[in-house]
C-alpha cells in the first residue's frame, strides 16, 4: 500500500527555512513549493497594513533582542509597551482568576488599564446549550467565551490576553474578539497547564 500521507512542516526535522538553506529543503518543503505571487501577497500585507506590519516588526524585534532572556509575561508587557497599547483585556478561566489577578496587578503596575472577564460571566446554564443534566461535569454553569469577547469588544480593549480558556472555548473567543489576542496560559488540567510536556 502506497504512502498517501501528505507531509508538511509538522513532519520536518531539517528546518532549512530558518537559515534560507535552499540546498537542503526536503522534497515536501512548503517554503520551496510557494510561488512568488503568494510570497509577495503575504509581504504586501505586512508592508501595507499598518497594524499587521507593526505587530510583525515589534514581535521580531522582541524575539531578536530578548531571545531566551525574558519570560512570556515579560515579553507580553514589552509587546504591549512597544505597540503603544493602553487598554488590555484578560479573558480568564475562573479556575485561573488568582493568576489573572496577579497579571492584572503587574499590568497596572506598568501603567496599563486592565479589564478582565471570567469565563462563567453571565451564568449560562449548560442545559440551555443542550447538555444533558447527567453530563454536566464539574457544575451546571457553562463557559461563555462569546460573551467574554463581546464584553471586551464593548470596552474597546486594544490587546486581549487569554488565560487558560478550555479547548474550543478559546476558539470561540478568538473568533468573536475584535482586538488582537495573545495567549499567556493554555488549559491542561493534567499537566499543570504545560501541554508540551506530554
Amino acid at each position: 500500500m502506497a504512502d498517501t500521507q501528505i507531509h508538511t512542516c509538522s513532519d520536518c526535522a531539517v528546518l532549512s527555512c530558518k537559515a534560507k538553506d535552499e540546498a537542503h529543503y526536503p522534497a515536501f518543503c512548503l517554503t520551496a513549493k510557494q510561488n512568488q505571487a503568494r510570497l509577495e501577497e503575504a509581504l504586501k500585507i505586512y508592508q501595507e497594513d499598518p497594524e499587521q506590519g507593526n505587530i510583525a516588526r515589534v514581535s521580531a524585534g522582541i524575539e531578536g533582542e530578548f531571545y531566551g532572556r525574558l519570560t512570556r509575561v515579560e515579553e507580553t508587557i514589552e509587546f504591549i509597551r512597544r505597540m503603544g497599547y493602553q487598554k488590555i483585556g484578560i479573558a480568564s478561566c475562573v479556575a485561573l482568576l488568582r493568576e489573572s489577578r496577579a497579571l492584572a496587578k503587574m499590568l497596572r503596575g506598568n501603567g496599563f488599564e486592565v479589564f478582565g472577564v471570567g469565563c462563567k460571566t453571565g451564568e449560562l446554564n449548560k442545559t440551555d446549550l443542550g447538555i444533558d443534566e447527567a453530563h454536566q461535569g464539574p457544575g451546571p454553569v457553562a463557559c461563555n467565551p462569546i460573551l467574554q469577547a463581546e464584553l471586551l469588544n464593548r470596552e474597546g480593549t486594544e490587546l486581549n490576553i487569554v488565560m487558560g480558556l478550555c479547548v474550543g472555548h478559546d476558539s470561540l473567543f478568538y473568533k468573536h474578539a475584535k482586538a488582537v489576542t495573545t495567549t499567556l496560559v493554555v488549559k491542561d488540567r493534567v499537566l499543570m497547564h504545560n501541554p508540551v510536556s506530554a
